[in-house]
């Protein structure tokens, strides 16, 4: 073999390894360094591509399950509140035994205990106002002839709260809030819960004493509509009493507080009733909402343990290939380093 100066091939053959094991070695500490095998689309465009979308559904899914989390909070301070509710009715029922089975009390007393439940159905109206962080609790009620509001009375009948009648008609006065519980949002599985209907709850027919049965009376305004007496029974006008009243409309007059003697106790152990109604569809949804809750953090477990099986590095393998493209670096330095020396015989031959 000929001996030159223009080209070295040593010195290129060792300066391409040299090179070559440098960008290996880098490679190895930047897979090291950010614990992942995948460090640019170059390596594996179609792995990459994988570990995207599924880190893309784990964030779906993480926001999916803060909304199930909003959910329950949202139900257990909305059941926290029919909690007190039912409480308000039944002291209004305790009142009315109180007012009207002992014969030892006067009228100074049987005021007093009227006094309180004045006081107690304009409380339960407040608890119906609450909301939850902006988010109304509890339905907005509709008058009796499907208008929202109150006090409009466009067909002539008396506008107070939907009546609540059961399952039935409940559903049929929708107040759903859906809650999506997977990655694919509207297009998959929901969770529906309700806001309570409890003025509705609180809605109620009779026939008591104090009002003449056959004629229609308003609550709005605490009077009869009109003078004219219809037949008793399928044909008799409705007696429609709220045990939720409005302070600001009794203030002006629009709406008067029900008396202890107008109210029958049928009514209170009806309202309870719906009372209890309404909790047990909050803590179904609550129910549906916690097995959501537990199935998507299985599902989040699951998709994290198999994007870790696409895109984390294996650090034994990859340490042992840290080591050796170290080692191999510095060989090829050194490799370039002897090759350089071929020139320095050409040189002692020029000089003899």
């Amino acid at each position: 073999m000929a001996l030159t100066i223009s080209n070295n091939g040593a010195v290129q053959t060792a300066s391409y390894y040299l090179d070559k094991n440098q960008r290996a070695l880098q490679s190895s500490i930047k897979k090291l360094a950010s614990g992942k095998k995948i460090i640019d689309a170059s390596a594996d465009p179609g792995t990459l591509s994988v570990a995207m979308k599924v880190r893309a559904s784990i964030n779906r899914l993480s926001g999916a399950q803060n909304n199930v989390q909003n959910g329950i909070g949202f139900l257990e301070v909305q059941d926290g509140l029919l909690e007190t509710a039912g409480k308000i009715v039944m002291r209004m029922s305790e009142l009315k035994g109180f007012a009207s089975q002992d014969p030892m009390k006067g009228e100074t007393d049987i005021a007093s205990y009227n006094s309180e439940f004045k006081d107690l159905q304009a409380q339960l109206y407040q608890i119906s106002q609450l909301d939850f962080n902006g988010m109304s609790l509890f339905a907005n009620f509709t008058s009796r002839d499907g208008n929202s509001g109150s006090n409009d009375g466009t067909d002539g009948t008396s506008v107070v709260y939907t009546e609540f009648r059961g399952k039935d008609n409940f559903t049929a006065v929708d107040h759903t809030l859906d809650i999506f519980t997977s990655t694919q949002g509207s297009a998959g599985p929901k969770v529906s819960i309700h806001k309570s209907v409890l003025l509705s709850a609180l809605t109620l027919e009779m026939k008591a004493s104090g009002v003449e049965i056959g004629k229609k009376w308003d609550i709005d305004t605490a009077n009869y509509i009109d003078n004219s007496t219809a037949k008793v029974g399928a044909g008799a006008q409705e007696y429609i009493v709220t045990l939720a009243v409005d302070p600001s409309k009794v203030a002006d007059g629009d709406m008067a507080y029900l008396d202890l003697d107008k109210v029958s106790a049928g009514v209170f152990e009806k309202a309870v009733e719906n009372v209890v109604f309404l909790r047990a569809q909050t803590g179904g949804g609550l129910s549906r909402l916690s097995f959501a809750a537990e199935s998507m953090s299985v599902q989040e477990t699951n998709m994290r343990s198999a994007l870790g099986r696409i895109e984390d590095v294996d650090i034994a393998e990859e340490s042992a290939n840290l080591a050796k493209y170290s080692i191999l670096m510095q060989a090829s330095a050194a490799m370039v380093a002897q090759a350089n020396t071929t020139s320095q015989v050409a040189l002692l031959l020029l000089q003899q």
